[in-house]
């Protein structure tokens, strides 16, 4: 069973970078979820925003918003800023972050500085339930636009019942907003997200 869950916010232009991060972040003891933002900007987009640990993130997003950057920064500040390097930075911009690592490193050197972030103040995954089939049917309607009207309607049951459902939703995710549900159900792969 995993000892806690780390949110980590991928800000790069590089979905192969993505994938790759994504596929080495395994670990017995904590349940990596890995969001794929492209700019600094989608980080205060997100409604609500996950509980970001840690933002792996390509200097050149913050090598000309650097005002941009250090509010965010200020605006969050629990999370840890870490700069994947693959190319020449100036040090005067890689200070603004809490660490580097280069694309190069061991996967264990990543492991070992993320594990240090996880230990602070994180909520042990158990803690956290999982949705029912008739939970994960209504939160499909929801992110697909449906009222509790239409959900009821198309699940034969209660307005009430829906609403009843929604509660639970919020309360085992943690979630309240729909993008923020949606975001959910894309990573847990709920729902597919087809870019045209």
């Amino acid at each position: 069973m995993y000892k806690c869950k780390m949110d980590i916010a991928l800000i790069d232009s590089s979905e192969i970078i993505y994938k790759g991060l994504t596929s080495l972040l395994i670990d017995p003891e904590i349940q990596y979820t890995v969001y794929f933002l492209e700019g600094i900007e989608a980080l205060e987009n997100i409604r609500p925003a996950p509980d970001f640990r840690v933002v792996i993130i390509n200097p050149t997003w913050i090598q000309n918003r650097l005002t941009e950057f250090v509010r965010i920064k200020r605006k969050y500040p629990r999370i840890k800023w870490i700069g994947l390097i693959y190319s020449y930075f100036d040090k005067d911009l890689l200070i603004k972050l809490d660490d580097t690592m280069e694309l190069s490193d061991p996967v264990d050197c990543l492991l070992k500085k993320l594990k240090k972030y996880c230990t602070r103040n994180t909520m042990p995954v158990n803690a956290q339930e999982h949705l029912s089939d008739r939970e994960t049917d209504v939160l499909i309607h929801l992110v697909n636009g449906l009222s509790n009207k239409e959900i009821a309607d198309r699940l034969n049951i209660s307005i009430h019942t829906v609403i009843s459902h929604r509660k639970n939703i919020i309360e085992k995710t943690g979630i309240k907003s729909l993008s923020g549900l949606t975001i959910y159900a894309i990573s847990k792969k709920i729902i597919s997200f087809d870019a045209e």
